[in-house]
């Protein structure tokens, strides 16, 4: 890998800095040129199933690799909600990345939402809303999120993204035992 243009399915600098970490990571040889654009998830605003939310991430990368053909990388991370068997609500992401011949897919870690932040999700309002309503924050979703609103940040959504695409890099960091 050297010298790829990554393509970022966001203007969130979250998601961005998330990408970054990950393909430094995993590539420390390799130099990137970032992008990042806006691209239509083809879901609800708030996903509420993992298959939706994957669906997100995937309609993104699709999306993106049409407009930006020539990119080495098209990623795309698309966070959402669902109920568990018990109806408690829980919050993860999806992240999708193709090279143009393979995709690497992998799901962040999950963890619950307090009943507060749930109901108002419930009611229509979109994630980083409720959490901005419950923990008296603005544009949280553009800073530590949920998960670092409820770790003290010790989990922020940057890192919670980061792990995610690094697990997504693996068929490209090891393409003799995938493809």
């Amino acid at each position: 890998m050297e010298n790829n243009q990554i393509i970022v399915a966001s203007q969130n600098p979250v998601k961005l800095q998330a990408v970054k970490n990950g393909f430094l990571l995993m590539f420390p040889e390799s130099q990137f040129a970032w992008m990042n654009v806006e691209a239509p998830s083809g879901v609800n605003k708030q996903p509420f199933s993992d298959q939706e939310t994957y669906l997100g991430a995937l309609n993104r990368v699709t999306f993106i690799k049409e407009k930006y053909p020539n990119a080495s990388y098209w990623v795309a991370i698309e966070g959402g909600i669902q109920f568990d068997p018990d109806h408690q609500m829980s919050a993860f992401a999806w992240v999708v990345i193709h090279n143009g011949a393979n995709f690497g897919k992998a799901r962040s870690g999950c963890f619950y939402l307090p009943s507060r932040v749930a109901s108002l999700v419930q009611s229509g309002l979109e994630l980083g809303e409720a959490d901005d309503l419950v923990f008296g924050q603005v544009n949280s979703k553009q800073n530590n999120g949920a998960v670092g609103l409820l770790t003290g940040d010790v989990i922020n959504r940057t890192t919670l993204y980061e792990q995610a695409v690094i697990m997504a890099l693996i068929p490209f960091k090891n393409p003799h035992l995938y493809f």
